[in-house]
């Protein structure tokens, strides 16, 4: 038996890194999972390579009619729906002076808008299947800050703040609501799609800050999404789960 065994989930972003990550794994413990991305091709071929129990969907977050889809798509064809991970997001430089603005609001329709959506029209099929969990991906942006991301700090703390409200206003419809702090995850998202050369230059500046010496794997964040997805977390509701080897343990030079 898998812990999301009869379970209906919906996860953005989920073409590849945490979100690809996230998807596997609970197709493995038993839930029917909707997903989609802007990558769509990369989206159905990890559908191919899972199987009947994954769905894709056009998923651009930061369209509404998308979302509607999506949730429509989870009600109709598989009964309800029962768990949420906002996951899809950017990252850009957006330093506060010099900054251009349309890259400031690009993060945020993403990061932080996208998430909005998503809680939005998810909340009332999930109420009507009997509740469930929302998973919002925040990051350790979003209880500090970092030079040069305005907008990404911007939107993460915004994240972690939004999934409060959730908690708070989704509570009496039996859905928890919970926010994810990832450090520093071994995933495109972290080097831009730049390839092997810029990851490695990345990952060779931040694991000195990090007590546990290395990037996170994917999975390793997926552990934490998995555990608040499924009912073993059915007391935890409005809270930030960091998982970031410890980099916001003590005094570092993060950010500087």
């Amino acid at each position: 038996m898998g812990v999301l065994d009869g379970k209906v989930a919906l996860v953005s972003g989920g073409a590849r890194g945490m979100g690809a990550a996230h998807v596997r794994r609970f197709v493995a413990e038993g839930a029917q999972v909707v997903f989609g991305d802007v990558l769509e091709a990369e989206c159905e071929a990890l559908a191919k390579e899972l199987g009947d129990a994954a769905h894709v969907v056009p998923l651009d977050v930061t369209l509404e009619d998308h979302w509607a889809g999506a949730v429509a798509y989870a009600k109709h064809e598989l009964g309800g729906l029962h768990v949420l991970v906002n996951n899809a997001g950017i990252g850009a430089g957006t330093p506060i002076v010099g900054g251009p603005l349309d890259d400031y609001l690009r993060v945020i329709m993403i990061n932080q808008v996208g998430v909005w959506l998503g809680m939005q029209h998810a909340a009332p099929v999930m109420g009507e299947s009997g509740g469930g969990s929302i998973v919002n991906i925040s990051s350790i942006d979003g209880i500090i800050g970092m030079a040069n991301a305005g907008g990404y700090v911007s939107a993460k703390f915004a994240v972690r703040g939004m999934t409060k409200v959730a908690a708070i206003e989704l509570a009496p419809l039996g859905i928890r609501t919970n926010s994810v702090h990832p450090g520093f995850v071994d995933t495109p998202i972290l080097h831009g799609g730049a390839g092997q050369e810029v990851r490695d230059r990345i990952a060779a500046t931040v694991e000195p800050l990090i007590p546990q010496g290395r990037l996170a794997r994917p999975e390793e964040l997926t552990e934490m999404v998995l555990f608040l997805a499924s009912d073993a977390s059915s007391y935890c509701n409005g809270a930030e789960f960091v998982v970031d080897g410890g980099m916001l343990a003590g005094p570092n030079t993060f950010g500087s």
